[in-house]
């Protein structure tokens, strides 16, 4: 998509109430805290990185989990990896949240960080953050081998902060998803959109569906023939899912093909790795 089929979606914004609170509320705890762990998403790892969290923190050291590189495109993630370790300065861990042996080693890197930054506790509180559907929730209940926070495939279940012991030396603080007040870049918001990171009533499926073709079919359009059977891929992203919404039966009355519901279908098709692991932007641009 170019600039000018871009341009109404310039406003794409998504701080509901609960987030207002919630960065008032960090800002408030931020001085019990001594480490931050924040939640990247593997598949879109720049998108994802909020610059409200960078502000709110201050001088308070973090780590950085890249989470769900089962969805990603495993050479981009690892390129990323060393991008953001070099970049920021900062450890980097690539972990799926659902997984305890990879997991494990936050309790260590957050005692190694706080020690580095010389602050002596021999309790440590880390405040977990990161944009809504980063598998914050589900790292923290992996950690703690139980349920302590609410999960889902949706983004904002995490409405309030709570307080979980991980273990005697390791206190975790849960905030809730987190988006930022102003989304400077519509390509940014649309790979949030993609992802789920921002409620799907907030930009058209055949809006997210076209910026996704576009990147697919210059990026991953061996992935894009393979699950749709389409031979020409040289067409218009519009021209493309029209064959995707009629070959899927994704028709109203009179036959007309039905673009919000073959949206649908194929940015689902995305979420659930139907295409494999894709991973929408490149550490070099």
């Amino acid at each position: 998509m170019n600039e000018e089929s871009l341009e109404h979606l310039r406003d794409i914004q998504w701080f509901p109430g609960h987030m207002h609170k919630a960065r008032k509320e960090i800002a408030e705890t931020k001085s019990e805290v001594d480490v931050f762990i924040e939640i990247l998403d593997s598949r879109i790892p720049m998108s994802s990185m909020n610059p409200l969290i960078e502000t709110l923190r201050g001088e308070k050291p973090c780590i950085t989990v890249m989470s769900k590189p089962d969805l990603s495109d495993p050479k981009l993630t690892d390129e990323w990896l060393h991008c953001i370790t070099n970049l920021y300065e900062r450890p980097v861990l690539v972990a799926d949240p659902r997984k305890r042996a990879e997991v494990k080693r936050i309790p260590a890197m957050c005692a190694n960080v706080v020690e580095r930054s010389g602050r002596n506790r021999s309790r440590i509180l880390a405040m977990v953050v990161g944009i809504p559907n980063s598998g914050k929730s589900t790292l923290i209940n992996t950690l703690c081998e139980r349920a302590v926070a609410k999960t889902g495939n949706q983004p904002a279940l995490t409405r309030q902060q709570q307080r979980i012991r991980i273990d005697e030396g390791l206190y975790l603080l849960d905030t809730p998803g987190l988006t930022w007040p102003k989304i400077e870049s519509p390509e940014s918001g649309l790979r949030l959109a993609i992802t789920g990171a921002i409620r799907d009533t907030v930009v058209s499926y055949q809006d997210i569906a076209l910026f996704a073709l576009e990147f697919l079919k210059n990026k991953y359009r061996e992935r894009l023939h393979n699950r749709y059977n389409m031979e020409n891929l040289s067409r218009t992203s519009l021209e493309l899912l029209l064959e995707i919404g009629k070959r899927r039966g994704c028709l109203v009355k009179g036959g007309i093909i039905d673009l919000e519901k073959a949206g649908h279908l194929l940015i689902h098709d995305i979420r659930d790795a139907r295409l494999g692991g894709i991973t929408w932007e490149f550490p070099d641009s």
